[in-house]
């Protein structure tokens, strides 16, 4: 049997999955936990793809017509009681502030001073405050549509987090939609969801599945919940974006009455559609590898990194030299509407240098000594494929064809995870082959199960609630019927008639 070679992460995805994603996560100085519990410190490595992830998706936002605003943080605790179902869907998450101003206590401590007169809730979300401005913004169908979206953070007071996937404060962008038919609203429902997907497949590499969740997995309040799910290495489901029609609920809630056009009053149609952070995570957990992160180059904080290789001290000057003019010069490269970052790592740290970038997932690597120079080629390595392969190229033959490495790059992880999903992916139509497949072959791993069930399911929530409770498997989405085609059956549950299969997985 041959030696195992060693990886630069420890442990691997086959030994420890949970504990591999956090040493990823330390190792490409992605970020870090915070003092404050249940919170994360975003280094640069990994704020600059949440930049780029804003850039790309605020850009996709904008050609639907939608604007930016901001709306407060504090919510009075009145606005979230307006909506019953929203508050209780909420309730257990909400960070509340009761008091005001400090003052030194008789310990020469500081102790909170008067109570407020409401109590405010951190933002969880802004349906309701949101649903406060349109009230007095809409008067006539002519004020309508409204289309709205904030890049903000929010605070979901979490007990169990993980950076990325589910901490107490998060990053995300929440857009917001008043219309004046139903018909409209669920329109915009649909563009946003497909915006979504978009930009998962197309910036992240990641192949999603579309389709609404069942009653109990929709968003508090909503009328119906269409969302992307996402399949991870794990064989496990991330929810990568949700769209949210919410009838006329929260426009009675925040009286968002309008004049139609035959001067009849009426409430407003809404809608609300929200990504966060945890794309960061998700993209970790579809491409990264045992020797660390891979990033996707469309969303990558920097492209292609420089080393220099140099072993006597009066070549360093001239290949250092050689180095910025190659960065410069690269730099001025257009790639998908983003100039081409090149970093050039200076670091006198040895072998330790390359191995570094490729932890942090760089797309390229590009070694460069006086031997290069001299035949006016570089050595190029991809971390998309073994740290040892590596290709000597003429510099001016590499300058010509990075953007389409990148772009080979970027197809290749898209291709390789969805064939992943697919490979995880069965139909099941008997009760024991279903909890075969979600079933861990070794006791000692729980996060070995099978993947995605296509499985039917006749619609009944106690069924629903029955697979959950004895596989912790649950419903991902019902497939959207343009992707699908009519396929009865019988429940996978209590074996009732079915009109179609639905996605089951266990899920982040």
């Amino acid at each position: 049997m041959g030696k195992q070679e060693k990886t630069a992460i420890s442990p691997t995805r086959a030994e420890d999955y949970s504990e591999w994603y956090q040493q990823v996560v330390k190792h490409s100085d992605l970020a870090e936990r915070s003092p404050v519990r249940g919170c994360m410190v975003i280094k640069p490595w990994g704020y600059a793809i949440w930049e780029n992830i804003m850039r790309d998706m605020d850009a996709m936002f904008k050609e639907t017509g939608v604007k930016n605003a901001y709306f407060p943080l504090f919510i009075p605790l009145s606005f979230l009681e307006k909506e019953a179902e929203h508050v209780e869907g909420f309730a257990k998450e909400c960070a509340v502030v009761t008091h005001h101003r400090l003052e030194k206590g008789p310990d020469g401590g500081l102790i909170p001073a008067g109570p407020l007169s409401e109590p405010l809730v951190v933002r969880p979300t802004s349906e309701t405050i949101i649903g406060e401005s349109f009230s007095r913004w809409v008067k006539s169908y002519r004020d309508l549509p409204i289309l709205i979206n904030q890049w903000a953070n929010v605070v979901r007071w979490e007990m169990r987090t993980r950076i990325f996937l589910r901490t107490s404060e998060f990053l995300w962008q929440e857009g917001h939609t008043a219309h004046a038919t139903e018909a409209e609203a669920m329109e915009r429902t649909h563009v946003m969801l497909d915006v979504y997907a978009r930009f998962v497949e197309q910036v992240l590499a990641i192949p999603v599945i579309r389709g609404k969740k069942t009653p109990s997995e929709r968003f508090p309040g909503a009328v119906d919940t269409l969302c992307i799910e996402a399949m991870m290495q794990d064989r496990k489901a991330l929810q990568a974006g949700t769209s949210h029609f919410l009838g006329q609920n929260f426009a009675r809630a925040s009286d968002i009455r309008f004049q139609n056009a035959d001067e009849i009053e009426d409430f407003a149609w809404t809608t609300s559609w929200g990504s966060s952070t945890r794309l960061i995570g998700g993209l970790i957990m579809t491409h990264s590898d045992d020797d660390g992160l891979i990033l996707p180059p469309r969303v990558a904080s920097a492209h292609v990194v420089l080393l220099p290789i140099f072993r006597k001290e009066d070549e360093k000057a001239p290949v250092m030299d050689h180095c910025r003019k190659l960065a410069k010069e690269m730099r001025g490269i257009d790639y998908h509407g983003r100039r081409l970052v090149v970093e050039v790592d200076e670091r006198d740290i040895g072998g330790a240098r390359g191995w570094d970038w490729i932890r942090k997932g760089i797309p390229v690597r590009v070694e460069i000594g006086p031997r290069d120079i001299a035949a006016d080629a570089v050595f190029v390595g991809r971390r998309d494929r073994g740290h040892r392969e590596k290709t000597a190229m003429p510099r001016q033959e590499f300058i010509s064809q990075i953007t389409a490495v990148l772009d080979d790059i970027q197809q290749g992880l898209y291709d390789r995870a969805l064939a992943f999903r697919e490979a995880h992916t069965r139909s099941i139509d008997l009760r024991k082959d279903f909890d075969a497949y979600f079933t861990p072959k070794n006791a000692g791993r729980p996060e070995i199960h099978g993947g995605f069930a296509l499985s039917h399911w006749c619609g009944d929530e106690g069924c629903e609630a029955r697979i959950k409770e004895a596989l912790n498997v649950t419903i991902r989405c019902i497939p959207l019927a343009e992707n699908t085609a009519p396929d009865d059956g019988a429940c996978v549950c209590c074996g009732s008639p079915s009109p179609r299969r639905v996605v089951f997985a266990k899920a982040y």
